[in-house]
């Protein structure tokens, strides 16, 4: 396809895109079935170039301000996924001089908001958080993430998945935490893989894999996934527990719950049992009070700690639907503990960089509930990480936590961004 109708395509997919009406995920799918006719590396180019100006929204509107043509198709321009060589053909003269005056810009020339692409109420919070340390995190949410895949113990094992994905040319490295994970060079395209059919593995980010381990899920036990939506940390805990005792996944969106379905039948787990609730307070939670080995609340939040793969997260949310969040997430921690028995164990986690969703949830918890005793993830996080020669495997857990909770950066850890409380119910008198 010529450049000029790429760029087209880019324009007014970024147009629909930058209305954040939708999930951008949503729109650029439904804009591909609408336009069938796009090959795979057209697609590509163009959703690609979409994604980079969503990334990089507050530079790449500043700079569209200047130069001629329509707004939509400068956004393309400067966003465009592939060489500056391979569009020039289709710039005009203006066009073409004023990319060379953008592409001649550094850092120092724009202001903080251009070069860190994040709305401000997002900013604060976070430099309070990292300090010195906040434009390597904001480098790094604006960087795609990486292809993480968990390997399904039940039917393969890490090795072999990676001599099959190098017999079709994929490259891959071991995660450095996960045991049971690969990291995918590149994205190619996994989902017509023999072994992703066969259900040997799963494409899960290395901090979900972990976060499923540190539940500690082990062989017999009652275990609930809270809030399990599309079930990849349900899959990863019905693995370690060799598809026995029960595993319940519960959501209240059965449309998230269907799409769990044919996983689970690529998984080869017969342990899982999903229900679709009502909400935190549904009978099906109350009959379970007192008898769960293990609970996981993977709790709906803001995902901040995703923008590396869903970065329109960050123009989409606002400021205010943090309290109602926060709300939500103490009450579904609340209904969720009442079914850990004594001795159980209650893991609380979500995909957000915010404090106020996670250390002060957590904390809150904590204070309100004296049956309850925390325990600090760093203990447990030792019999969960990959282990290698001569490494100390104590100082890399420590690394991984901020007192007694699990906090894994982007710009740190190579993850998306993870938090985790655990806490066991103590035993009655």
């Amino acid at each position: 396809m010529h450049p000029n109708a790429l760029i087209d395509h880019a324009a007014t997919l970024i147009a629909r895109v930058l209305t954040f009406s939708h999930p951008a995920d949503a729109t650029v799918a439904k804009y591909f079935r609408d336009n069938r006719a796009l090959g795979p590396r057209e697609r590509t180019t163009i959703s690609e170039t979409a994604y980079k100006v969503v990334r990089f929204k507050a530079r790449f509107e500043y700079l569209a301000r200047s130069g001629p043509g329509a707004r939509e198709r400068k956004l393309a321009i400067l966003g465009f996924h592939g060489s500056r060589e391979f569009i020039a053909s289709s710039l005009t003269q203006p066009e073409a001089a004023w990319l060379a005056i953008c592409d001649a810009t550094s850092d120092d020339d724009f202001l903080d908001m251009h070069v860190h692409n994040l709305p401000q109420w997002m900013v604060d919070p976070l430099k309070a958080q990292v300090g010195d340390a906040f434009m390597a995190l904001a480098d790094a949410l604006n960087t795609p993430a990486t292809l993480d895949i968990r390997v399904n113990a039940l039917k393969a094992k890490r090795e072999s998945v990676q001599k099959a994905l190098q017999a079709k040319s994929m490259r891959s490295a071991l995660t450095p935490y996960s045991p049971m994970g690969l990291r995918v060079e590149g994205n190619p395209s996994l989902l017509k893989f023999a072994g992703f059919e066969a259900g040997k593995f799963e494409v899960q980010d290395e901090g979900s894999q972990l976060l499923a381990s540190l539940v500690g899920a082990k062989r017999g036990e009652m275990v609930t996934d809270f809030c399990a939506g599309a079930g990849g940390k349900t899959l990863a805990i019905g693995a370690d527990m060799r598809s026995t005792g029960r595993l319940y996944a519960f959501d209240t969106s059965a449309h998230r719950l269907e799409a769990l379905k044919p996983r689970l039948a690529r998984s080869g787990l017969s342990n899982v049992q999903t229900a679709a609730i009502s909400n935190e307070r549904d009978e099906r939670v109350k009959r379970l009070t007192f008898k769960m080995d293990r609970v996981l609340v993977d709790a709906p939040c803001s995902g901040t700690g995703t923008l590396r793969r869903n970065p329109d997260l960050k123009w989409r949310i606002k400021p205010q639907e943090l309290d109602e969040l926060v709300l939500l997430q103490k009450a579904i921690l609340d209904s969720a503990a009442k079914m850990v028995k004594p001795g159980g164990r209650l893991v609380y986690a979500t995909c957000s960089l915010l404090q106020a969703e996670n250390e002060d949830v957590a904390q809150a918890f904590t204070a309100a509930n004296d049956d309850f005793e925390v325990v600090p993830v760093a203990q447990l996080l030792v019999n969960v990480l990959s282990k290698e020669d001569g490494e100390d495997v104590d100082a890399v857990a420590a690394g991984m936590c901020h007192g007694d909770f699990l906090r894994l950066w982007p710009h740190v850890h190579a993850t998306d961004g993870f938090f985790a409380a655990i806490w066991t119910r103590k035993h009655l008198d």
